[in-house]
């Protein structure tokens, strides 16, 4: 019975080892359009028109008991995750389980389908918000870029918004990588496991307009350091979600790190989170941008091409930067006195046109057929070597 089990084990690694070899080798080689920077005589502003009354404090990553409790998060139960987060004043609570769409509270107005897609041991994952089902597809050992743009190309039709997963984790996804990949919505720039601002300046540098997504990603809520550390905040007169996810689509949200000590107890982090700063206004008048909140910050921070810091307010309600002509995109930072601090989708320069269009990587017909005919022709090499060695160890024994 045992070696019975045994070899059904090994058969089914086997098994699963040749479909995985198969999908590596069926992977297209890409075309990638070469960086461009923003460009353009206009400038679009996201967030024109909002004022203070609107905004809604969302987390997209956590992790509730799913698969058995094989994955992580089998501590969280949904109704747990509901009551934590509903103390820390979070208006959107999406569970993002891995590759399961959690239809916890789905007959609720402000309902978001959203799941983890990646099982790959460099953790290349992505936020799939507002998704229609779970694709299965990954390269669970490495990634290449063609593998990742190939990744995100699948996974873009299934799903309303397609977020980089926090991309500094494990080293999964470089910066190099965001000024190649296209396709995708934006980027977790802040996670509960990593910060990645490099990855983001990175993208946006190279002409991708990627909204800002941030993140709890709590695997387990008994921790009191893993809670309600990252919100995005979404501007959204009607709070539904259909509304949140449509203004997430037009990029009138922003990231916010809440800054806590070590083990803060919960009624501290509660009495923090109902009193957080409130932004009254980011608006742009000819080029001269304006952000203001409704208490003062230590420091403003205007962000350009390449991450470099174009401009800084300190001790303000409100700060102002006149955007020059070789000025490609404009991103706002706002620290407060207590080390919060609100990270701002930029204000770009374009043609007057789609603001999120961008040229996307296309198939090489050519060399992707090429190696997938060397591939498959060393595959059948391999296999038939395993097969008459085998076959030459049984002669053998039976001698």
């Amino acid at each position: 019975m045992i070696s019975l089990l045994l070899k059904f084990i090994l058969y089914f690694i086997i098994a699963l080892a040749l479909v995985f070899t198969i999908e590596y080798l069926i992977s297209p080689v890409y075309v990638f359009p070469e960086p461009k920077a923003f460009s353009g005589q206009e400038l679009f502003n996201p967030y024109e028109g909002i004022d203070s009354t609107y905004w809604r404090k969302g987390n997209f990553q956590i992790q509730s008991e799913s698969w058995g409790g094989i994955t992580d998060g089998r501590k969280n139960t949904n109704e747990a995750i509901d009551s934590i987060y509903g103390l820390l004043g979070y208006d959107i609570i999406a569970t993002s389980d891995y590759q399961k769409i959690n239809r916890h509270g789905e007959g609720l107005d402000t309902y978001i389908p959203v799941y983890e897609h990646g099982y790959g041991i460099h953790k290349n994952h992505h936020v799939m918000i507002g998704a229609d089902k779970v694709i299965w597809t990954d390269y669970p050992i490495f990634q290449t870029i063609h593998h990742k743009q190939h990744m995100v190309n699948v996974l873009r039709p299934t799903s309303e918004l397609v977020f980089i997963a926090h991309p500094k984790l494990r080293l999964g996804w470089a910066p190099e990588d965001m000024t190649w990949l296209t396709n995708y919505d934006g980027i977790e720039v802040l996670n509960g496991y990593r910060v990645s601002i490099e990855h983001w300046d990175a993208a946006l540098s190279a002409g991708k307009n990627a909204r800002i997504l941030a993140d709890d990603d709590a695997h387990d809520i008994s921790n009191i350091n893993e809670v309600g550390r990252y919100c995005t905040f979404i501007y959204s007169p009607v709070l539904s979600g259909d509304s949140i996810v449509a203004a997430m689509k037009n990029g009138k949200a922003f990231g916010a790190s809440i800054y806590r000590i070590w083990g803060e107890p919960m009624d501290e982090k509660i009495k923090k989170a109902n009193s957080l700063p409130k932004i009254t206004k980011i608006e742009l008048s000819g080029d001269t941008l304006t952000v203001a909140a409704n208490r003062t910050a230590a420091k403003f921070r205007f962000i350009g091409q390449g991450g470099l810091v174009l401009d800084s307010t300190m001790n303000a309600g409100e700060a102002r930067y006149t955007i020059k002509d070789s000025d490609t995109y404009v991103r706002t930072e706002i620290f407060f006195p207590n080390q919060t601090a609100y990270y701002l989708n930029p204000v770009i320069r374009y043609d007057g046109g789609d603001p999120w269009e961008h040229d996307f990587a296309r198939i090489d017909i050519t060399r992707t057929w090429v190696l997938r005919i060397v591939g498959f022709a060393t595959l059948i090499f391999i296999l038939l070597n395993i097969y008459y060695l085998r076959r030459r160890f049984v002669k053998r024994a039976h001698r």
